[in-house]
């Protein structure tokens, strides 16, 4: 009996399949026909660009906001209405209403007001002795804590102590070592065996802004030492080591070779210092309140003294305006003298 092998063939077209069997799912072959095709699940749908960026940008807006705010709440905000104050009689309690008074403001400032050519006095010899003997003295204990001896780590440490010791507690502490009997005073008489008996530092119109100066000097040089410290450890050995086998000493290593590669730092330093130094205003608030007679006032405590103690807002805003341009002068000098020249 011969065997017969039936190939199956493609359905036709036109034939009547039967039905799927009873509780059989939708869309399920009959058996004994040829399974059909599932049709394919739907692709997820992408977000269009634009709808993708303006989430973005929504999520960079919402986390830059708190910075924002605080921006214009605290530096927009007062440097515009410092601004439109100083064309103005504002006082903080007056019945005289608010009223534009143009450059009545300014005009006093030069030639009326004698505390205001002093206390720009005061600023530049203060900002003209700080800055060159800061810069240079905090480079000088940097030289000397990059050797690698030992205990410099703790050098390190005991000249960066007053850096981050309140300005305010420094202030005061040394308003008692400068007072006639106090330990300025016992230093100097000791060493000088009673032949100097010192003076009262911040009560004398000659020695008053020297001892601030002093003070200054002595609390901000472990910032700057370790700023030119940065800027030490990031020069090649190898520079040295050449310089080295060419003959040079010490002085022509630093000349040659330490100076030209602290360029960047010694901009850092100079704008630092120049911002802090026209900046002096706790020292004198703490120590001196401006005398004696107006030997130790500056622009920022003139402004301050004049805008809020003496509730001349409108004047004292003109004050801080033209501190505001002179600074901005200042700056673009600084900025034309270090510039990279080609």
């Amino acid at each position: 009996m011969t065997e017969t092998l039936r190939l199956d063939t493609p359905a036709d077209p036109g034939r009547n399949d039967p039905p799927p069997a009873a509780g059989a799912p939708a869309g399920t072959a009959a058996p004994g026909t040829p399974a059909a095709s599932t049709p394919a699940a739907p692709a997820p749908r992408c977000k269009r660009p634009g709808a993708a960026r303006r989430g973005e940008a929504r999520a960079g807006l919402a986390m830059a906001s708190p910075a924002v705010i605080l921006l214009l709440a605290f530096l927009i905000v007062p440097v515009l209405l410092g601004f439109a104050l100083s064309f103005t009689n504002a006082r903080l309690i007056s019945p005289e209403p608010l009223r534009f008074v143009g450059l009545d403001n300014f005009v006093r400032a030069f030639t009326v007001d004698p505390t205001f050519f002093r206390s720009m006095a005061n600023t530049f010899v203060f900002a003209a002795v700080v800055v060159p003997v800061q810069a240079g003295f905090g480079l000088f204990l940097a030289l000397l804590v990059n050797q690698k001896i030992r205990g410099v780590t703790a050098f390190r440490v005991i000249f960066f102590i007053p850096v981050v010791t309140s300005i305010v507690v420094v202030s005061i502490l040394w308003k008692f070592m400068y007072q006639p009997d106090g330990l300025v005073n016992s230093f100097i008489n000791s060493i000088t065996f009673g032949a100097w008996q010192g003076t009262a530092w911040l009560n004398n119109p000659s020695t008053a802004l020297f001892a601030i100066i002093v003070l200054s000097v002595w609390q901000a040089v472990g910032f700057h030492m370790l700023i030119w410290l940065s800027g030490l450890q990031t020069i090649p050995e190898e520079l040295y080591e050449a310089a080295r086998m060419d003959g040079a000493g010490a002085w022509r290593q630093f000349k040659d070779v330490t100076w030209p590669c602290l360029r960047p730092t010694r901009i850092f330093v100079l704008i630092t210092i120049t911002i802090a130094a026209l900046g002096l205003f706790v020292q004198i608030d703490v120590m001196t309140q401006g005398g004696p007679v107006d030997a130790t006032s500056t622009l920022v405590y003139h402004a301050v003294l004049t805008g809020y103690r003496q509730q001349q807002i409108g004047y004292g805003s003109a004050l801080s305006l033209i501190f505001f341009v002179i600074v901005l002068a200042i700056a673009l000098i600084q900025r034309h003298l270090t510039r990279d020249k080609d």
